[in-house]
């Protein structure tokens, strides 16, 4: 794996996943290679549930399938989308999926620097993209959630923690 991308995983488990309750209900939309879920389960992490469209994830899917894939509403405290809500928007379904109060974990290119993105993965500094990154989205304008935190690393990639509101009842107008 590329070296940024290695800098990069720890400082996620450092910001986003040591946090974590270790009983959480946690659900990682586009787990991939798994690495968030290797580390929360080695780390005694008991609720830990991966999604992804290809094996070997544990609920193999598209999300915004959720229903028919068995998984419940409003039934997990914390769901985590790494570099994924630039290649599909899931935000409903994450709405969905969280119970109240419920945080959802956020990483994604800067929109206006995605160019440079692409450069650090032609020269072997950041993992390839494995689609278009169609839904390209400012973190500050987010539907649905509370910003708790939001930050900027390296002018490059956009990190969120978000919060379900409580007793929230919402739909993204259509």
């Amino acid at each position: 794996m590329p070296m940024l991308s290695d800098i990069a995983q720890r400082k996620k488990i450092e910001y986003f996943l040591n946090p974590l309750p270790r009983d959480a209900a946690i659900l990682e939309i586009g787990c991939g290679a798994r690495w968030v879920g290797d580390h929360l389960r080695s780390a005694g992490y008991t609720g830990y549930v991966g999604n992804d469209l290809f094996p070997p994830a544990d609920i193999v899917g598209d999300i915004r399938k959720w229903r028919e894939l068995g998984l419940k509403g409003e039934s997990f405290d914390a769901i985590v989308a790494f570099e994924v809500v630039e290649h599909v928007d899931l935000f409903q379904e994450a709405f969905d999926l969280l119970k109240p109060g419920g945080t959802l974990l956020l990483t994604s290119p800067v929109p206006e620097m995605d160019w440079a993105m692409q450069l650090l993965e032609a020269v072997g500094l950041n993992q390839k993209r494995t689609s278009p990154h169609d839904h390209l989205i400012d973190f500050r304008t987010i539907p649905l959630f509370e910003a708790v935190s939001l930050r900027r690393v390296a002018g490059l990639s956009q990190w969120g923690i978000f919060r379900k509101p409580d007793g929230a009842e919402r739909k993204l107008a259509a």
